[in-house]
């Protein structure tokens, strides 16, 4: 329901029919046509805050936290003289994440993990250095399918994936998802992307969403906007140094 406002689908809204019905877990846009929804499709007529669902069991407790690295010495420059367009990139695929994610992917061995990102470069490197299958837009829909299947029945435990991740896969199994990089400051995305590990765990064990961010740059400061529909559901990030991961404590 929450991409209705878009052009392409507008013109649903023209259908004719008795009942509409629309269903969404992420009423926010970040072109503010939120309201719009209302005029296409009719009044909210309920509204269930993250958290009291997770109280009542069906969604698992998430421990959300944000780890946050340094650009050398060597790219500040680089950074600081960049496009202003090119400085997300520049930020987003910070090297030092690369290691982040390893020792993340190594402290979670053996739960059903995601790793999820925006730019295609990035996530290539990351699925070369842990040795992990890459699904992107331009992979195919039975190699698609096989891996989900693959990941569903526990013969691999770990996805880098891109964006095409954000919406309609069905991955109950995952536990554990690690966000290298974004669209820009997607509050909507951010909120997608927990969702992924929020299906309820048969042992009931906690999900555990994990963001990389380069301090100091615009990367901080999407993330801060990316996080704030999950802060007005009840979410709060941990803020860990990459030099203290050895130390952190599961939640």
């Amino acid at each position: 329901m929450h991409l209705l406002p878009a052009p392409i689908f507008r013109m649903t809204a023209d259908l004719q029919a008795r009942r509409r019905l629309g269903l969404t877990a992420t009423l926010v846009r970040e072109d503010g046509r939120e309201s719009d929804v209302f005029s296409l499709i009719g009044p909210k007529r309920y509204d269930a805050p993250w958290k009291d669902i997770e109280a009542q069991g069906w969604i698992a407790p998430a421990d959300c936290v944000e780890v946050r690295v340094s650009l050398p010495e060597s790219m500040r420059m680089a950074y600081a003289v960049a496009e202003p367009d090119e400085r997300y990139r520049f930020a987003a695929c910070a090297p030092a994440k690369d290691a982040v994610v390893e020792t993340l992917v190594e402290r979670h061995r053996g739960e059903p993990t995601l790793v999820i990102g925006q730019y295609l470069v990035q996530l290539e490197q990351l699925a070369d250095r842990l040795d992990a299958p890459l699904i992107t837009g331009e992979t195919t829909v039975t190699r698609r399918q096989e891996l989900f299947r693959q990941f569903r029945e526990g013969e691999i435990d770990l996805l880098v994936v891109s964006k095409v991740a954000n919406f309609s896969i069905d991955l109950p199994e995952a536990s554990v998802a690690i966000q290298v990089s974004g669209t820009f400051g997607s509050r909507q995305e951010e909120a997608q992307r927990l969702g992924r590990v929020l299906r309820p765990k048969g042992d009931g064990r906690t999900a555990h969403f994990y963001t990389t961010v380069a301090r100091d740059t615009v990367d901080a400061e999407f993330a801060a906007h990316r996080q704030r529909f999950l802060a007005e559901q009840g979410y709060a990030y941990r803020i860990v140094d990459a030099d203290d991961l050895e130390t952190l404590d599961r939640a």
